[in-house]
């Protein structure tokens, strides 16, 4: 399949929550001036396990799937295609990403088969790998919340220099949805005087460089004492108290200057805890002299 045009990859399986991932596109895809790909992925073990033939199978899938292609065109407003493929699924899904051209991978937390017997709240294997390994932001979808349009960008971070590169995503995608930013540091020690000034002075740069871009912003340094244990539920309740947050942004790799954040077990948590839909951005490994506030 050969696509010039961007595309947002949705991978679907049905399962309850990937169809609230399809349904969060409707939105994202006309504000991002993208089409959407659906995409399917079954293993081998899927049809031997079925009492159907494979023919049988393979034409319920995309019965099935040409059914929903069709509801998300009308919803959407964007040409919508689809995709069958066999093997892994999470290969198939990066393999896809690159074949059509995809912008960004829109996906459930547990997306996929193998989360049935899994943990309440854990993180989907499958997920969990698109994320490490994809070249290209991925959007998580945990719960039941849907929000038909993006308001408020969370942006949180710390003092290296690869968490800034979330600040031009951030941009970008407050650009295109006339969302706001919020942007907010953690400080688990209040004791640390130093980090705090330091924090503080980074919170102010940043919003005055997003402000610059004609975007409203707003900052906010946490504090807590609970020590590193209790910066992501810190975050969190930070969201929920708010109650506007529609997207948190986050990296792929660990921001470690004041703890090993993101995506150490701290990322993981976030998205597998969130209620608010999460965007994990992939540092760029290029020089980061524009994004020095």
């Amino acid at each position: 399949m050969e696509n010039t045009s961007e595309t947002l990859l949705v991978p679907i399986d049905f399962n309850e929550q990937s169809m609230f991932a399809m349904e969060r596109s409707y939105v994202t895809a006309p504000f991002l001036k993208v089409n959407i790909v659906l995409l399917y992925v079954y293993e081998e073990s899927d049809l031997s396990s079925s009492l159907l033939s494979p023919e049988e199978v393979s034409a319920r899938i995309t019965k099935k799937l040409d059914e929903i292609a069709s509801e998300t065109a009308k919803k959407s407003g964007v040409k919508v295609t689809t995709l069958i493929k066999k093997g892994k699924v999470y290969s198939q899904i990066l393999a896809t990403a690159k074949e059509v051209n995809a912008r960004f991978i829109l996906m459930g937390t547990n997306n996929s088969s193998e989360n049935i017997r899994m943990e309440k709240n854990t993180i989907g294997s499958n997920t969990l790998k698109v994320i490490r390994q994809s070249k290209i932001p991925v959007i998580t979808i945990n719960g039941k919340k849907i929000s038909r349009f993006l308001h408020n960008i969370l942006l949180p971070l710390d003092l290296t220099k690869d968490t800034r590169q979330k600040v031009t995503y951030a941009i970008d995608f407050a650009k295109s949805f006339g969302a706001r930013i919020t942007i907010v540091s953690v400080l688990w020690s209040k004791k640390d005087k130093e980090t705090k000034e330091e924090l503080l002075q980074q919170l102010d740069q940043v919003r005055w460089f997003i402000e610059e871009q004609n975007i409203k912003c707003t900052s906010e340094l946490i504090e807590t004492n609970g020590g590193e244990r209790m910066l992501v539920p810190r975050l969190l309740k930070y969201v929920e108290d708010q109650g506007n947050i529609d997207l948190i942004m986050i990296m792929t790799q660990q921001e470690n200057k004041l703890v090993e954040f993101f995506l150490g077990s701290a990322a993981q948590s976030i998205i597998r805890m969130s209620k608010n839909a999460v965007m994990t951005v992939v540092p760029e490994e290029v020089g980061n002299e524009q994004l020095i506030f």
